[in-house]
């Protein structure tokens, strides 16, 4: 009997337990509990990256609506994925300068971005509310978007999910593209959990326009889309973008580079109008004033108040004072990024001369970046002749332009020797799992095989098929030579730093076979920004 009645009461426990813990689990929020992530069905379909996903559009004024991609406006369509009908979608062209880019090589070979939720938010892909399609422009490998973002999750990074698509329209072949997860609400709960924190994607260069604008808001005129870039003979003599030997400040680009005169001085830091950098998008603390933040602010991707913004700013005081980084620094995340992003060597970045496409996520006064826009990695920006130099790439000074300590986001880690130390056991972690284990081949050999045949029958390419061979096989050889002198710098056979390189050229991994220009560079084809008109 009393056996019975211990059973009972045992039974009575559990059951008060399960009601508490359910109750908890219901109502966490209120209780004060978050979720780390939310696991999303479209993880797995979508973006599932054993097999090319296949994407058909339906419009019935297709044409019309390349005409006005440049515009970025939202126009209806359906969609048929791998076999599912979506209906009732919006979708637009997608770019920063990419847009007069497609239009100057004359093949409406746009980017899309999909908003599945645009005219009916109950509308959704498997629990994704957008979707970016990425026309793999300048990108002669057909890899740079893709292996970042794959070596960004492989390492830990909270970074976009991506695969490749190819796309058709009204049954009709388009091209192969790369599908990537839109840094939005649905990334924001897989990541974060529903109790996200405040995302922002910090930018002065005009993005929300659609291409570069001038500080009034409007579009400059660019030279001739017909004129032909010049050689990489010209390349000491005319303007590119900086590389890592002109570190000064107040570095304006030479009076022949042929900008529009209201973007002259946009390579400077304190640019309040609009140009190619400021001090808010480096991170760089002011003052108080909500003004003096408007390039992070206005760019906020989530609903914020005065209270918000107040932490965000008081958070950025701490950190350019370095106080409190384990408070205002999600160290280890933070670490993470940019161990693959100075891999990738990115300087259309917050490492380069233009400060924008990344996110700055906060949660509780604590900061991380989120990778985003990596189609000019592996020198694509820098359009660099020198191959050892990109390939040898000093880790700890791993920014074009202004110098590492005018990126606060960055300079923490190497003002402190214990945190550059961390930084530099995470390169070796990375480089020992994904390179040295074999890892890194066997995805090469494996992408190769799988898009191969689609980039082939690929009817509106940037490049020839034969173009992409190269390009892919360059990228692979600069990835593992990179690889080669990383592993060198951090046994300290290779200086690790721009300065003591330069005393040290010997020491250096030889990339001289190597051209990284066939893989694609911001200067491909009839490409209309910086050069000089003749």
């Amino acid at each position: 009997m009393s056996t019975s009645k211990n059973i009972n009461k045992i039974c009575a426990i559990f059951t008060l337990i399960a009601i508490i813990l359910t109750a908890l689990f219901i109502n966490g929020d209120y209780f004060g509990l978050q979720k780390t992530s939310n696991v999303k069905e479209y993880e797995t379909t979508l973006f599932d990256t054993s097999f090319v996903h296949t994407i058909d559009i339906q419009m019935n004024d297709w044409e019309s609506f390349l005409d006005t991609c440049i515009d970025e406006e939202y126009t209806n369509c359906s969609l048929t994925i791998d076999g599912e009908n979506y209906s009732n979608v919006a979708i637009r062209g997608k770019g920063n300068t990419s847009l007069t880019q497609v239009e100057s090589y004359g093949n409406d070979r746009y980017s899309f971005k999909i908003e599945f939720d645009h005219y009916d938010n109950s509308i959704n892909y498997h629990g994704l509310d957008r979707l970016c399609l990425n026309n793999i422009i300048q990108d002669n490998t057909y890899m740079k978007d893709y292996l970042t973002y794959q070596m960004m999750n492989f390492f830990d990074v909270n970074a976009p999910l991506s695969s490749f698509a190819y796309i058709t329209v009204n049954g009709e072949d388009w091209g192969l593209y790369v599908a990537v997860e839109d840094i939005t609400t649905s990334f924001l709960e897989r990541n974060f959990g529903n109790n996200y924190g405040e995302l922002y994607k910090p930018d002065s260069t005009g993005n929300m326009g659609g291409g570069m604008q001038n500080k009034d808001g409007e579009r400059p005129e660019m030279p001739n889309k017909d004129f032909t870039p010049p050689n990489e003979q010209m390349q000491n003599k005319d303007f590119s973008p900086p590389n890592q030997d002109m570190q000064n400040e107040d570095f304006t680009p030479p009076e022949d580079a042929n900008l529009p005169d209201d973007m002259q001085n946009g390579f400077g830091r304190g640019n309040k109008g609009g140009g190619m950098s400021s001090d808010d998008t480096l991170l760089v603390y002011t003052d108080d004033d909500y003004d003096s933040y408007s390039n992070i602010f206005d760019n906020a991707k989530t609903d914020i108040t005065n209270a918000d913004k107040n932490r965000l700013i008081n958070s950025l005081k701490q950190l350019n004072n370095n106080e409190n980084i384990e408070q205002v620094v999600n160290i280890e995340e933070v670490i993470r990024y940019f161990v693959v992003h100075n891999f990738v060597c990115n300087f259309d970045s917050y490492t380069g001369s233009m400060i924008h496409n990344y996110y700055l996520y906060e949660q509780d006064g604590q900061l991380s970046m989120l990778p985003w826009d990596y189609n000019l990695a592996f020198g694509g920006f820098e359009n660099s002749a020198d191959a050892t130099s990109l390939v040898n790439y000093p880790i700890d000074t791993p920014v074009s332009g202004l110098s590492v300590e005018n990126r606060p986001m960055l300079a923490w880690i190497f003002e402190n020797e214990q945190y550059t130390e961390l930084y530099h056991a995470y390169f070796a972690e990375f480089i020992s799992t994904y390179f040295d284990s074999g890892y890194f081949n066997e995805l090469m050999t494996k992408t190769f095989e799988l898009i191969s045949p689609y980039v082939e029958k690929d009817v509106t390419k940037f490049c020839t098929y034969e173009e992409f061979e190269t390009g892919f096989e360059t990228l692979k050889q600069f990835c593992l030579l990179r690889a080669e002198s990383i592993n060198a710098q951090l046994s300290g056979i290779i200086p690790t730093t721009s300065d003591e390189q330069k005393q040290a050229q010997d020491t250096l991994v030889n990339a001289s076979n190597i051209d990284i220009s066939t893989m694609g560079t911001m200067h491909d084809g009839n490409m209309p920004m910086m050069r000089k008109q003749q």
